[in-house]
């Protein structure tokens, strides 16, 4: 079986197509109720191919770094911006705030059912892609440092306003 949850995560990208991000939050379950184990994702081969909505056929970089930290699961890696016009169309994405989730894509090899969903011991991680509508709602690009900042912003105001008006 190939599992694919889609994963709302926190990165940025710079211009050079660097981008980094969480692609998994380890204390809180995705939509459909799955936790994953951090052992899990321990033996991530690298590089991990980087694919825009999980198509196989749009691959746009690779993540090259892969860490366990601050409870989730880290990404690091590279657009390939200077070979690729799709990659300069995913980093415009990315930039604009239109993308902002990663999720993984991988192989579920042991899991254990629990009230809600399952718990994931093992995996084959076979891909992290960038995404516009993740599945987990901890999951995003942490490094597109404008997107991000207006984001942050967008976001403050909205609950400011929210506040006023209740």
């Amino acid at each position: 079986m190939n599992d694919q949850l889609l994963i709302e995560c926190k990165f940025a990208v710079s211009d050079a197509g660097e981008i980094e991000g969480k692609a998994w939050e380890f204390a809180s379950a995705d939509r459909i109720g799955d936790m994953i184990e951090p052992k899990a994702f321990e033996n991530a081969p690298l590089p991990i191919p980087m694919l825009f909505g999980h198509d196989h056929n749009d691959p746009v970089g690779s993540w090259t770094e892969a860490t366990i930290k601050e409870g989730g699961l880290h990404l690091k890696g590279k657009l390939l911006v200077d070979d690729l016009p799709r990659a300069r169309e995913v980093r415009a994405l990315v930039k604009s705030g239109a993308v902002r989730g990663l999720s993984v894509g991988f192989i579920t090899r042991k899991a254990a059912p629990r009230k809600g969903g399952r718990t994931i011991h093992s995996l084959e991680l076979l891909e992290a892609s960038l995404v516009t509508i993740p599945m987990h709602p901890a999951a995003r690009v942490t490094s597109a440092k404008s997107a991000i900042q207006a984001l942050a912003i967008a976001d403050a105001i909205n609950r400011a306003a929210a506040h006023f008006k209740g």
